[in-house]
């Protein structure tokens, strides 16, 4: 039975940001209008069963109830069996139980965070990820109906998946020798003593990035060192840079509608399974993937460690580009 799962953060795309830049709200009506085209795409291409992760505004059951009132769902859907926390222990769990299934595709709707939950759970899955904000750099901005399609293709196991997946790298942090945490994109550490709000707009606080990837047409933290280098998926390297320090004056595009003037030391790369260590000088907290999420004191000891220990990402072009070469697409 070929099936796929969705997970949909009702709270992404409603973020701080929206009060400090010119950030996008996207609201859950229009979640739940992507689903439906992921659904409706993939329903065409021999998807038995979707699951979808209850949420505290029910988009699962709006979905099916629509489509249901329509006439148009043809798949059996079914919103997981989980009691909701309405927080992001939702996505966590329901990352853990699609994985337990060995679903054949989980697509993701929310931000960099969201994705980073996520990915900490699908092992074998096969991720693909949907940007609902404005200032992400892992998932992607995509229409749903091309994601149900590629979704359905990857659940398929028709083709090798190797044309169009690839094991993504991620930060391993370890803190005073003890795993805790990984990263997609970027970690970022700052003098800020508090979690709050999670996302961090003050860029004056910000004392060290390091990331796995960056591009300069990205929007953020991993945008920051990208105007310095552009780090590819397939490279076998990462880099961190020194903020707020140092002789190199560039701008960079820090969040939506805001170009920085920013200072720092030079770049040093870290190759794949090589680690940086850094010891605590102040109180602070370190982001990841732009939320605030550890907080250390002075003397605590960290180490950042790039791996291909990440999720098995989806590339949706080249997903459909495989598919006509499949011939996935013709019918008898």
């Amino acid at each position: 039975m070929s099936t796929i799962g969705i997970i949909a953060n009702p709270a992404s795309g409603k973020d701080i940001r929206r009060l400090v830049s010119h950030a996008t709200v996207i609201d859950n009506n229009e979640k739940v209008n992507i689903i439906e085209r992921i659904i409706l795409g993939a329903q065409n291409f021999g998807v038995d069963k979707i699951y979808i992760m209850p949420d505290s505004y029910m988009m699962g059951y709006k979905v099916q109830d629509k489509l249901k009132l329509s006439e148009e769902l043809k798949v059996e859907i079914e919103v997981l069996d989980m009691k909701i926390k309405a927080s992001p222990k939702d996505t966590e769990k329901a990352a853990q139980m699609m994985e337990d299934k060995k679903i054949g595709c989980v697509v993701v709707l929310g931000g960099d965070g969201t994705n980073r939950l996520a990915a900490k759970y699908l092992k074998t899955v096969p991720l693909i990820g949907v940007s609902t904000g404005t200032n992400n750099a892992y998932p992607k901005m995509l229409e749903g109906t091309t994601v149900g399609i590629a979704a359905a293709v990857v659940a398929s196991k028709g083709y090798d998946t190797n044309l169009s997946c690839r094991k993504d790298k991620i930060i391993e942090i370890y803190k005073n020798g003890e795993f805790i945490d990984i990263c997609l994109m970027d970690a970022v550490i700052s003098n800020e003593q508090y979690i709050g709000s999670k996302a961090i707009w003050d860029l004056d606080n910000i004392k060290k990035i390091i990331v796995s990837n960056c591009h300069p047409a990205s929007i953020g933290f991993s945008a920051i060192v990208g105007v310095n280098k552009h780090i590819d998926e397939r490279d076998d390297f990462g880099a961190v840079l020194n903020l707020n320090s140092g002789e190199n004056k560039f701008l960079a595009p820090v969040s939506a509608g805001k170009v920085a003037e920013l200072s720092s030391g030079d770049l040093e790369i870290i190759q794949l399974n090589q680690s940086i260590d850094w010891e605590a000088k102040f109180k602070g907290i370190i982001a990841a993937d732009g939320e605030r999420e550890i907080v250390f004191n002075i003397g605590d000891k960290f180490k950042f460690k790039i791996t291909r220990g990440g999720p098995i990402h989806v590339d949706v072009r080249k997903t459909m580009e495989a598919a006509v070469a499949e011939g996935f697409f013709k019918r008898k």
